[in-house]
């Protein structure tokens, strides 16, 4: 039985995942980070490490150890730890950190994932064993956006495709035409939030991928969260890249979204 790494974030990907590679034959073994990664995944991998930020350098003894070679990252650990007291208390994050020209999302995978293969580890892609997750195409609400919609949906696609391009953020709230949120460190959740304080009802969020999406990391996902965000800040349409955008309990958020007469979809 071939054995895979797993390096879990928070939330319900890492789960899936897990559950995915077992039912494939593969053997997991985890390092589930402390504060943020659910106590669930211990009944769906064969063995789990658990690691503070702090013990970040322990990682890569662990792998070598177990005889694993490729590993796949998982979920997100909560943005505000980056700038933590545990950060500075792990020799190897540190130097790592303070080595890299900025902190934005990729080039912090990026020089993680260089780490990674200096200790003889492959980085596999986000979506491997998950890629039915990956959404289609098409209206996926029974709604259709209207026609002020898709005109919000087309303005916010460039935003956000730029806002991508910088590393800034992948998601964008617009309404009417104007800019009302932009997503950075705080992550989409909290953009919605945001955007909903601001211009109260029909907001339509964009979400997308980069242009040069690295599936390995920071791949976009919604799910559930998301939908019940979305309606308790009044947001009218949610739109996100067919083929680069992980939908997570995708029927219960649609059923969710029809109930409130959100509209959905895949472009």
């Amino acid at each position: 039985m071939e054995r895979i790494g797993l390096i879990a974030g928070n939330r319900k990907l890492p789960l899936l995942f897990s559950e995915a590679a077992r039912r494939k034959g593969y053997s997991l073994v985890a390092i589930a980070i402390k504060g943020d990664t659910s106590a669930a995944l211990r009944q769906y991998v064969d063995k789990i490490y658990w690691l503070g930020l702090d013990e970040f350098s322990s990682m890569f003894d662990i792998f070598k150890s177990e005889g694993i070679t490729k590993v796949v990252m998982a979920g997100q650990i909560s943005p505000q730890r980056l700038f933590s007291k545990e950060v500075q208390r792990d020799k190897e994050l540190k130097t790592l950190l303070e080595s890299i020209k900025n902190k934005k999302a990729d080039t912090i995978f990026g020089a993680i994932t260089q780490r990674l293969e200096k200790f003889g580890l492959e980085l596999l892609s986000s979506t491997t064993f998950i890629e039915e997750l990956l959404v289609k195409k098409g209206t996926l609400s029974l709604r259709k956006p209207s026609f002020t919609e898709w005109e919000d949906i087309y303005f916010g696609l460039e935003l956000a495709k730029s806002a991508a391009y910088l590393d800034i953020g992948q998601t964008v709230a617009v309404k009417e035409k104007a800019i009302v949120a932009v997503e950075a460190l705080e992550g989409t959740d909290n953009l919605i939030r945001r955007a909903g304080k601001l211009a109260r009802k029909g907001v339509t969020v964009v979400k997308v991928s980069k242009p040069k999406q690295d599936l390995r990391f920071d791949i976009p996902v919604i799910g559930l969260n998301t939908m019940k965000n979305i309606v308790s800040c009044g947001v009218s349409c949610l739109a996100i890249e067919a083929e680069k955008t992980i939908f997570i309990d995708k029927e219960k958020s649609l059923a969710l979204a029809d109930r409130r007469g959100i509209s959905v979809v895949a472009v």
